[in-house]
This record gives structure tokens, sequence and C-alpha cells, in this order.
């Protein structure tokens, strides 16, 4: 499958430049406005309760005779696996700044691993999460089948607009307990975010309230996909990363993303400057030991082995060039002793 390159600095890219992800090669590029898609999932044949009480399932089984005394044999049901639809709006084509409005391969992929830890494990019920750049807001709904509270958050009014209509499309799926949120949340602001006058009507409609942003500071998982493009932005993301994971209780980042390669002029060679530099701000265990006095932002983060993740959702072409990182920030003991 072909791939879409977006450069690492694409502040060079008019503005009305118009790109396409690689999930919609095939499409007609003319196609103008939202489109529905339905992206099918393939869920195991059993629930995750059932999964994680293993053989447990079958010892509660009545014993059924024939006339005759014999033992009857049930027969496993072999029908194929349990699926559903999830019901998005996106375009086909965006600019640089809407490319929210169009779904993402590492979006797919981080909706694989949610869907993973939903019917393996019970580790995302009932939490308060945090979506960053959440785009279509794919990942949030999903997660939104079991957690507590969900903030799918994005910048951009026709981006949140487009976000907000996905959420109800799909709000049956929820968990009768969750509650979902689309909020603003523009990474070059400060956190929390604040209004002014000058708000737009769309603003004013996804802005945070005072117990929201409390609520977050709680959070205990953070989400992104498809963030890492612009340096830019890169630096802006962890700046804001820095001041969510830094405050409240502790957080875990899962972050999806894709290795675009670039022919780059200072190099002459092909190279992922965007990976790079999203590598840039990340350190290993030991190394944040020798850190420990420095007041530099100190992430610790290790890349989840996608082969133990299978693909739930069918509608696309997983590549070489997707990786998902467990992301963790380590606070200096001052921070830790004033929380």
């Amino acid at each position: 499958m072909a791939e879409l390159s977006i450069p690492s600095n694409s502040g060079d890219l008019e503005e009305h430049e118009q790109v396409m992800s690689e999930v919609h090669l095939g499409c007609p590029p003319g196609l103008s406005g939202p489109h529905i898609s339905k992206f099918t999932i393939s869920l195991p044949p059993q629930g995750a309760e059932s999964i994680r009480q293993g053989e447990a399932v079958s010892t509660q089984q009545n014993i059924e005779l024939d006339e005759d005394g014999d033992l009857v044999v049930k027969r496993r049901n072999r029908q194929s696996n349990r699926s559903c639809c999830l019901i998005i709006q996106h375009n086909i084509t965006s600019s640089i700044p809407n490319v929210g409005l169009q779904v993402w391969r590492a979006e797919l992929i981080l909706s694989d691993f949610v869907l993973h830890k939903i019917h393996t494990s019970s580790e995302f019920e009932g939490i308060v999460s945090l979506e960053l750049g959440a785009g279509t807001g794919m990942v949030g709904i999903i997660l939104a089948c079991v957690a507590k509270r969900v903030f799918i958050t994005d910048h951009g009014d026709e981006i949140l607009d487009n976000c907000a209509n996905n959420v109800h499309l799909n709000s049956e799926m929820f968990n009768h307990q969750a509650s979902v949120y689309v909020r603003g949340l523009n990474w070059k602001n400060s956190w929390p975010p604040t209004m002014d006058s000058e708000s737009s009507e769309t603003q004013k409609r996804f802005s945070w309230t005072a117990s929201e942003v409390e609520e977050v500071q709680g959070a205990s998982l953070l989400l992104a996909a498809d963030v890492i493009y612009s340096d830019d932005l890169t630096d802006a993301f962890f700046n804001t990363l820095e001041r969510l994971m830094s405050q409240g209780s502790e957080k875990v980042l899962y972050l999806a993303l894709e290795k675009r390669y670039n022919f780059s002029l200072d190099d002459l060679d092909v190279v992922a400057n965007g990976y790079l530099r999203f590598q840039s701000y990340l350190r290993d265990a030991e190394e944040c030991e020798s850190l420990e006095h420095e007041p530099l932002p100190r992430f610790v983060g290790k890349p989840i082995d996608l082969t133990q993740i299978p693909q739930y959702v069918r509608e696309y072409n997983r590549g070489n060039d997707i990786e998902i990182w467990q992301i963790k920030y380590v606070r200096r003991k001052s921070q830790s002793q004033t929380l």
C-alpha cells in the first residue's frame, strides 16, 4: 500500500493543499464534504469477562444424559467471530491543518490495542481517560465501551464538530455509566485551557468547566494517534504532556505513530526526521536516574510488541512503519512530595 508523505516541517505546505490518508487510497480524490464509513470490528467469540474466567466457564455447564444413560456431548459453536460496526464520519482529503478530519492507520492500530485491552483484561474498566489530537474520535469512542469518563480533545472548529457527530453516531456502544466529552485543546496554549471574549460559538460549545479540568488531573490513561508529523507540533505536544503528567495522579500514555520518510537535503538521504524528533524526548529508566537533578522533562518510553495485538478492525493494512509506545513521566522528587 502506498504511503502518504507529510514533511516534518508542515509549515512549508500551503494551507489549501490537499492530502489523503493511505486508508482512503482508492477513493475518488475529487469527493468533497464529509462521508460515512462503516468499520467492521471482529470480536472474540466470548466477551472480556468470559475470557478472564477462562476454564471456569466450562466447569459450570450441566451434564446431560440421553434415554440410554449415555453422556450427551455438546459440540462447540463453530460460528465465526462476532462483529460490530463503528460508524465514522470523515473526509476523503483535507488540508494539513485539518488532517484530523481523515482516518489514519495509527488511529486504527491504536483502536486494535484498546480493543485487545478491553477483551483480555479489566485495566480500562471504570477509568478516566483523555485522548489528545483525537481527530475523528474513533479510539475514545471504543474506550467508552468500558471507561467511566472519556475526554476526546482536538483543535479546530470543523474537527471538533465532526468528532462530536461521531460520538453521537456511536453512542449506543457506550457502557451505561460512561460520559464522553468532546473538548477543545490547543497544545500551543496553556493548560488548563481558558476562554476569551473572541472565542467562536464552536469553541464555547467545546469549552472546559473547572470540574472537568479537575477530573482530568485524576485521569490514569492518555491516548494519542498520529500526532507526530510536524516538529513544532511535536514540541508543543510534549510541553502539554509535561503539564498534564506532572500534576495529579500518575498517568500512562499510549501513543501510536507512523514513521514517515522524506528526502532531506541536509542529510542527502531519506530520513524520518519527525520520528527522530519524537525519540529525542524519550529516555530509558537508567538515563532518568542519572538526570535526577536536571530540570529537563523526563519521559520514559518503550515500544509495544504489535505481533501480540490481533487486528480487530478489518478495513486497513497495518504495514511495517506503525508503532505504539507506552510513555510515562518520571517526576522529580520535589514534584512527588508536593502532590
